[in-house]
């Protein structure tokens, strides 16, 4: 029996969790709570797939796209799924009331998981009846071609809850991970905030341009990072492994930890002095397609790598 999903909020967010589930062999029920967003969201799936199958990443576009369809009401949307994927506006109030209305709407063993980026899950099912099966499901965007999936649950959720998500995530394509503990950003935001929170300092201090501090990242950590994380990296970098670079490396490491960058990083004046530097893309919607034809290649390569 093929499995239902509910797609609730149908942004670039939505659309992308309708694409990975459709392209896996799930029925996808699109909700928004705009008039006609979901039903143009239906064909904006159907193009983005096709665009998959053009990088190799969607295998029959047009068999997926059919399983993607608008729904008139919340209450129909989630009413056959066993998975509800919510990808509201990154407010608490807003979070409240969606989980509210899902949980009395959707079916008792179905799961309810937010695209939350930042709010934690505590915030907003506390009061629900449903709680234990409530969690983060934080993607990377675009989620279409970034696997990465943060899964964070409240001190209530239950353990089934994690681990049948894990399992359908994985079974999707996506690449989640399980947050231990409840923490606000979770942990790719909180370790993107450590990166920009120096680039900042780095740049408005006038050490570098943005332009060379981006290559920095890009032509230099970013090339390990694509196929190995930090530890990996450290483990080659010292003979007895994580213990010797430790041993070896960290006193740099210990006093920048000991000095972090202040709040004002992301003032007026640090970002004045970023802007002075930096051409913005004339066109961000031609750069944003740039981005996606890049990713998507890098993950082909990536899924043939692991195939090989």
């Amino acid at each position: 029996m093929t499995e239902t999903v509910a797609i609730i909020g149908t942004g670039l967010i939505g659309r992308a969790w309708a694409m990975i589930f459709a392209r896996a062999g799930w029925q996808v029920r699109l909700w928004d709570p705009v008039e006609g967003v979901a039903a143009g969201a239906v064909g904006l799936c159907a193009t983005g797939l096709q665009d998959l199958a053009e990088a190799g990443l969607c295998p029959a576009p047009a068999e997926a796209a059919i399983r993607i369809t608008a729904a008139a009401s919340l209450e129909e949307a989630v009413a056959e799924a066993s998975f509800v994927q919510e990808n509201g506006p990154e407010a608490l109030e807003v979070k409240q009331a969606l989980f509210a209305a899902l949980d009395a709407a959707a079916p008792p063993e179905a799961i309810l998981a937010s695209s939350s980026s930042a709010i934690r899950c505590s915030l907003f099912t506390e009061a629900l009846s449903g709680r234990a099966r409530c969690l983060i499901g934080h993607p990377v965007n675009p989620p279409h071609l970034i696997p990465l999936v943060e899964l964070s649950g409240a001190e209530w959720t239950a353990p089934e809850t994690i681990a049948r998500a894990r399992a359908i995530y994985a079974a999707i394509g996506q690449v989640p991970i399980a947050v231990l503990k409840e923490v606000e950003g979770f942990i790719l935001n909180r370790l993107q905030g450590a990166l920009l929170a120096e680039a900042f300092r780095l740049v408005s201090e006038g050490y570098v341009t943005p332009q060379d501090l981006d290559h920095t990242v890009k032509d230099g950590l970013g090339l390990r990072w694509s196929f190995m994380g930090p530890f990996e990296t450290i483990e080659l970098n010292a003979p007895g492994g994580i213990p010797d670079y430790c041993a070896r490396y960290t006193g740099f490491y210990k006093r920048l930890a000991a000095e972090p960058a202040p709040p004002s990083v992301y003032g007026e004046a640090a970002t004045a002095a970023i802007l002075a530097q930096w051409q913005p893309a004339a066109d961000p919607a031609t750069k944003m397609r740039w981005r996606d034809r890049r990713l998507a290649a890098l993950r082909a390569h990536k899924q043939q790598e692991n195939e090989d």
